[in-house]
């Protein structure tokens, strides 16, 4: 569901396109909700058993991106504790991971964060993974989350959009 903004004309118009012109103006949709999906409930009870023996949430990353594979080894070098699982979003349990998450299965283009009960995207995920792993990061990000959401997540979009230009990608999946 994307956001409705009202006209001059007092009407609503709905956005379902990143802009819309109106004669003589030009709107751009800057933020966007996602409506709750259906099958969403269906694919949580298909990957409960992923939660069943092991509650430690799982991290969805592009397997093949290189700035991802390297978040995912600085994740592991700072969880000590070893508090959270691992699975590219190219994989069979990473394409139910993010059906359950109310995204498709091939939406690559974002960082998930599944737990047993929610799912976080983009920065937030980024700050939850913070959250979880050794000092200073839980701290830090504390002070990120003062940031407004929508700047957080244009500065994740512009780096995700720019990932693969920027630090390459690799043939397969690794980690």
């Amino acid at each position: 569901m994307a956001l409705q903004l009202p006209t001059l004309s007092g009407c609503v118009t709905r956005f379902n396109s990143s802009v819309c012109s109106i004669p003589g103006r030009k709107f751009s949709t800057f933020a966007t909700l996602s409506r709750r999906r259906s099958d969403t409930t269906n694919w949580a009870e298909a990957t409960s058993s992923f939660f069943d023996q092991d509650k430690r949430p799982i991290m969805l990353f592009d397997g093949v991106c290189n700035l991802c594979n390297g978040g995912v080894k600085f994740v592991r070098d700072n969880d000590r504790n070893k508090t959270i699982r691992y699975e590219a979003l190219q994989s069979e349990a990473g394409k139910m991971l993010l059906r359950r998450s109310g995204r498709a299965p091939d939406d690559i283009s974002s960082v998930v964060l599944v737990e047993k009960d929610r799912s976080y995207i983009k920065s937030e995920a980024v700050l939850k993974i913070m959250e979880y792993i050794d000092l200073p990061f839980p701290q830090l990000a504390i002070v990120l989350q003062f940031v407004p959401l929508f700047i957080r997540d244009f500065v994740y979009d512009n780096v995700a959009n720019n990932r693969y230009t920027i630090f390459g990608r690799s043939e397969s999946c690794e980690i």
